[in-house]
């Protein structure tokens, strides 16, 4: 049986590295004692192909749908090693009968290469799986989503294009799950985002590969928001947008041992975009290697938002060659200069930046550009260690509206207007 854990086991900032390793070696036990005890049920005896150019979808639908409803505490659908599976847009909808349900990707599945398979249905998704509790996604197989004819007529990139689009799927969107893991498995080429986590609770994400070319638009390696108790931990992200995304009502959020390049870094926001009120809380970032990167660690948040984003944390963080390392940005607009001064704003507070070091494609290195009528409070950079990625150029940091204090040594110097501790 997968083992009962909740984040709200563990209040507060904790040390993630041992969080992380507790739970995966739980899972990791528990699910030694579960296969013993698991009914399994194979896509092929249920007329599956895998050619790689067979719709194999309705096998997919009637396999899952004798997989959910088994009458079993543990079941598992099975993608069996050696085949090429072509499944169309398809959901894996619950509630289901079992307690924990595998769904055990040992092939290839495969989304149709071209977007014409989406008329009449979501053009935003392709694999969901809605409402299953308890659920595990296993490699070490392969899910490609076959983005390519996607990219070549979104707006993002193609703005002159007749007809051009502005919404690709998401290869995999899990909504209202909980106690939900993902375990060694290569996620590519995705239209657009990758992974998808929305109103989910409990999610466990190791040892993944999410990649995708660095020119693709759109393509976060994995999207968060309305949910509580993430964590990413293992995983090698690349992509042509955020390797990681954060988005508005998400909370306890640890993300460890992490590498991100190509892509736009790891990112809280944008939030605020509608006037809506801003809740995200206890955001973890710690052991991330950005390599070459737009961004690293950034905060974005629109002038017309509201509420808050407090309790983060980005520690032991290394830049090598990124263009922008440290951002907060609460003056975020999608044209540039084109959003109006306001009076309101997303309030930034106690946020940690500790034990980062590397380079800096850019002269500001650290660019905290906060609200006058909204400031950034307690704001902590300590032990930081940036350089310019050109020899015998200078880094510089850059404040606006940005309190806080500076402990050990901080380079570049800090700029941050100061706060009592």
């Amino acid at each position: 049986m997968i083992p009962i854990w909740d984040s709200s086991d563990f209040p507060g900032r904790i040390d993630s590295g041992t969080l992380v390793l507790s739970f995966l070696s739980a899972m990791l036990l528990t699910s030694f004692e579960s296969k013993a005890f698991m009914t399994t049920f194979n896509v092929l005896d249920y007329g599956a192909v895998g050619d790689g150019s067979s719709n194999d979808t309705p096998a997919f639908v009637k396999t899952w749908k004798s997989t959910c409803n088994a009458e079993t505490e543990n079941a598992a659908m099975i993608v069996p090693h050696g085949k090429t599976f072509l499944v169309h847009p398809m959901a894996f909808d619950g509630p289901c009968q079992p307690t924990n349900i595998s769904f055990l990707v040992s092939g290839t599945i495969v989304a149709p290469d071209s977007p014409d398979a989406w008329k009449g249905k979501d053009q935003g998704r392709w694999l969901i799986f809605r409402a299953v509790d308890g659920l595990s996604v296993n490699g070490p197989g392969m899910i490609d989503g076959r983005g390519q004819g996607w990219w070549d007529i979104l707006c993002a990139t193609h703005r002159q294009l007749l007809g051009c689009v502005k919404l690709a799927p998401t290869v995999l969107s899990f909504f209202q799950c909980n106690k939900v893991s993902m375990n060694n498995l290569p996620v590519v080429n995705s239209p657009q985002t990758h992974i998808l986590i929305t109103g989910c609770n409990d999610v466990m994400v190791d040892s993944l590969n999410i990649k995708s070319p660095e020119a693709s638009p759109n393509t976060d390696g994995i999207h968060i928001s309305s949910s509580r108790g993430v964590f990413i931990s293992n995983t090698n992200i690349g992509s042509g947008d955020d390797c990681i995304s954060i988005g508005d009502h998400t909370s306890d959020v640890y993300i460890t041992d992490v590498n991100c390049g190509p892509g736009h870094g790891v990112s809280i926001g944008s939030l605020g975009r509608s006037g809506n009120e801003v809740k995200v809380n206890n955001i973890n970032v710690i052991r991330v290697n950005f390599y070459k990167t737009t961004n690293g660690v950034r905060i974005k948040t629109w002038q017309v938002g509201r509420g808050h984003v407090q309790g983060v944390v980005f520690k032991d963080i290394s830049f090598k060659d990124v263009k922008n390392p440290i951002v907060i940005d609460q003056h975020y607009c999608d044209v540039r200069n084109a959003c109006k001064p306001t009076k309101t704003g997303v309030h930034i507070h106690d946020v940690q930046y500790s034990g980062t070091f590397g380079t800096s494609k850019s002269k500001v290195a650290i660019n905290l550009n906060c609200s006058q009528a909204v400031p950034c409070t307690k704001i902590l950079l300590d032990a930081i260690q940036l350089a310019s990625s050109a020899p015998g150029k200078a880094v510089i940091s850059s404040c606006n509206n940005a309190y806080g204090n500076a402990t050990g040594v901080v380079k570049p110097e800090s700029c941050l207007l100061y706060q009592e501790p």
